[in-house]
């Protein structure tokens, strides 16, 4: 439809609007010209993840996006508010620990390896021309070393400027975009949507979390979180800055009092504790619509963090004379922490996750529980894969032919040795999941063989082609291996959790990098350290190149940015409940969007309509309508196919998305229809528990329609696995029993004398991402 240059917007702006036929504008002033059929409606949104060619840098905020995708997973709970708080609680300070992580990793870059160590060296300054203000070489007046640290920490504060610029204005444009209220809020406001469990009673209700009309409006809680990370980034920078001078002051007899560095800490301590209460304190509200702002905190926080910097720049750069740089800044004390702080955290969310999932038990919920942790665990890899990846590729390419932390060979001492260490580790964990890729492999074409005579059955084909049926047979097993990522994240985030507190414990017992530590082992184990060890580092530095030139091509290339806006579908339809600079999330604008036409449609026609959605259309349909009050909900009906909401969402996200919630959706509406395919990776069944009702799945749908060439099909069907379903008759079939159980086509005539029309609403139809 979209596709038709004879459409019209009907409202909606260049970001995300609802289109129609040029033909059907005004289709409710002349109802008597559509008695044939529905008048069509869709909804593009595909500009809320993969508009403009700045929105390709997302991907270097993916540890953000991951971390704030653990916060939704926790598991169904009942009448456990005290669990449910604490479980986002430690979400949230996981989040913080991000935070921090990045900071401190362009801290390292920029005034440990830059300005400290190689501005320091007489051999590495004099390769870099641009470092000659800096060097000691020069003697001059930037040339002490808390000097050369206020200069450098330019970097830090300006990296952690743009995450604040980039939360600001995506907050701006998303989170301030209120909904509009259909229906007086009777229900009691709370402080924290984490210990609002009104969705999983024992008689599940019609409006779970998902409807709450506060649900989609996260404006304040992203302000306050917003205010606290920056000031945690700020107060980091600060801290490398002025600890640096506090130390050397404390060491010596320095012109400076030692009083003021303590004093100085001090300071630095009781802002970051402030820091941890207020990411700590609330959730969010969802109860009501909240657009309050708590502007003491999110103006003041920030502004104390930044004078505490400009304090500690101006405590750095005081003259002391006598001063010199040598070996490193002591980050590895840092690292060490944020490494064994993320751990603890990770493993105690887990204990809260599995305490929840136990009071309340749901089979198909991703590893028992445990789909959270696992995830949080893997953001907490990926920021320091990143930090480590930038690190490594700096120090290395700042020490020339040297090799950063191997000898005497080495023009620096390179990053703090635990990254060292965490990038040996990586080759173990890939040799790790080598075995269960590979069993899955053979799983995979074991099934393959065993689908073969089921398909030939299944076409009553009397030649079967090897050929053919291989080809169907195949794509059926792949698309079930969908169902085996919960087992293999599982695996990934344990083995990184056990060998990230052995790489931990390996730079703490020993203070060298893997391969010095191995000298004098067996010939075997010294030989694998030390190959462990470059090639870890080189595949950490390939992962984060990859990243940013993923990043430059989508920036350049729509269809490489639409590519990328796909895979931001599943991990941006969240709300930033846990990590403010996160990619924004596009269902608080396109959640609103459909809820408030559908709503403003059926209450001035008095009309019914279907609301089809394909993939994440389907779940940005599902989430509308439960967003919809009674009256107007009952005159929906809703299509869904291809659809990840019970596949994907019903056991990732059970507390949102589990049996309880579909079943009450299924009630709430008016009718209920969803296809699926087996050929199919993504969509699935919603698998409801009908009763005496009518059934809600239809499927599997034969995928391709004929197996060889048939008189209504000559020519040879694809496999269609994912994609048009609207090219199965079976769609119009349905559409059209949806419609006629639905009552009417034309509706009444509505108050004030104007007539409507039956519309159907394509909640993911045309050029949507979904």
């Amino acid at each position: 439809m979209l596709g038709d240059p004879r459409t019209t917007r009907i409202t909606g702006d260049t970001t995300a609007a609802i289109y129609r036929r040029t033909e059907d504008v005004g289709a409710e002033h002349h109802p008597e010209r559509h008695r044939e059929g529905p008048v069509a409606e869709a909804y593009c949104w595909s500009n809320l993840t993969s508009g403009n060619g700045s929105r390709a840098l997302w991907l270097l905020l993916l540890p953000f996006m991951v971390v704030n995708l653990a916060h939704w997973m926790r598991p169904t709970a009942r009448s456990r508010t005290g669990a449910v708080r604490l479980y986002g609680v430690l979400v949230r300070l996981v989040a913080l620990s991000l935070t921090v992580l990045l900071t401190a990793a362009v801290c390292e870059v920029a005034l440990d390896l830059v300005a400290w160590q190689c501005a320091g060296t007489p051999g590495c300054a004099g390769r870099r021309s641009w470092l000659g203000f800096l060097s000691t070489e020069q003697g001059g007046w930037f040339s002490q070393p808390g000097r050369r640290l206020s200069v450098a920490a330019l970097v830090p504060v300006a990296v952690v400027g743009l995450l604040w610029y980039l939360s600001n204005r995506t907050w701006s444009a998303y989170e301030a975009q209120r909904p509009l209220t259909w229906e007086e809020e009777t229900e009691p406001d709370a402080e924290a949507a984490e210990a609002e469990e009104a969705e999983e009673t024992a008689t599940p209700l019609v409006r779970p979390a998902l409807g709450r009309p506060g649900f989609w409006y996260g404006r304040r809680l992203v302000a306050r979180l917003r205010a606290a990370h920056t000031a945690a980034g700020f107060l980091t920078v600060a801290a490398t800055v002025g600890g640096a001078a506090a130390r050397h002051d404390r060491a010596v007899d320095s012109p400076v009092p030692a009083v003021i560095g303590v004093l100085f800490e001090a300071a630095l301590v009781l802002c970051a504790l402030f820091v941890v209460a207020v990411v700590c304190h609330r959730g969010r509200s969802e109860r009501r619509v909240d657009n309050l702002l708590d502007r003491a905190v999110i103006t003041y926080l920030p502004g104390a963090a930044l004078a505490l910097l400009a304090t500690g720049v101006v405590y750095a750069g005081w003259s002391r004379t006598g001063w010199t740089s040598s070996g490193t800044l002591p980050g590895e004390t840092a690292f060490r922490v944020l490494t064994l702080g993320q751990g603890v955290l990770v493993v105690v969310l887990a204990a809260v996750a599995l305490t929840l999932y136990r009071r309340t038990p749901e089979p198909r919920t991703t590893l028992r529980g445990l789909g959270g942790p696992a995830v949080a665990m893997l953001a907490c890899a990926l920021g320091g894969v990143m930090s480590g990846g930038m690190s490594q590729r700096i120090a290395d390419w700042l020490d020339g032919p040297g090799t950063p932390g191997m000898g005497a060979d080495s023009a620096i001492a390179g990053p703090p040795v635990l990254l060292s260490w965490q990038a040996a580790v990586i080759p173990v964990l890939l040799l790790l999941l080598l075995v269960p890729v590979v069993w899955l492999a053979v799983h995979t074409v074991r099934r393959a063989r065993r689908l073969g005579p089921v398909i030939e059955a299944e076409y009553a084909e009397k030649h079967p082609e090897p050929g053919r049926t291989g080809q169907i047979a195949r794509i059926r097993a792949a698309a079930a291996l969908t169902d085996s990522a919960p087992g293999i994240l599982g695996l990934l985030s344990a083995a990184t959790l056990l060998l990230g507190a052995a790489a931990v414990t390996g730079s703490w017992l020993t203070g060298e990098v893997p391969g010095l530590a191995m000298d004098g082992t067996a010939p075997f184990v010294e030989s694998f350290a030390e190959a462990a060890q470059a090639t870890g580092s080189w595949l950490i530095g390939f992962g984060v190149i990859v990243l940013v030139t993923c990043g430059r091509r989508a920036y350049r290339d729509a269809s490489a940015r639409r590519t990328i806006g796909i895979l931001w579908d599943v991990g941006t339809f969240w709300p930033r409940a846990a990590h403010p600079f996160a990619p924004p999330c596009y269902a608080e604008r396109a959640v609103p969007d459909l809820s408030s036409r559908m709503c403003a449609w059926t209450g001035s026609t008095r009309g019914r309509l279907v609301i089809s959605g394909h993939s994440q259309g389907s779940v940005l349909a599902a989430a509308a309508v439960w967003q919809l009050p009674d009256t107007a909900r009952r005159r929906v009906a809703l299509l869904t196919y291809g659809s990840p909401i019970e596949r994907l969402y019903g056991r990732w996200f059970p507390a949102y998305f589990g049996p309880a919630a579909l079943e009450g959706l299924d009630r709430s509406v008016h009718c209920w229809r969803n296809l699926w395919r087996a050929t199919d990776p993504i969509g699935g069944p919603v698998r409801i528990d009908e009763g005496q009702g009518p059934e809600v799945d239809r499927g599997p749908l034969k995928d391709p329609l004929a197996y060889g060439r048939t008189p209504e099909l000559p020519l040879p069907e694809p496999v269609l696995g994912h994609s048009d379903y609207q090219a199965d008759p079976v769609f119009a079939v349905e559409r059209a029993a949806l419609l006629e159980r639905l009552g009417p086509v034309v509706p009444q005539q509505a108050a004030g004398g104007v007539q409507g029309a039956g519309a159907e609403a394509q909640g993911s139809a045309g050029r949507s991402s979904g």
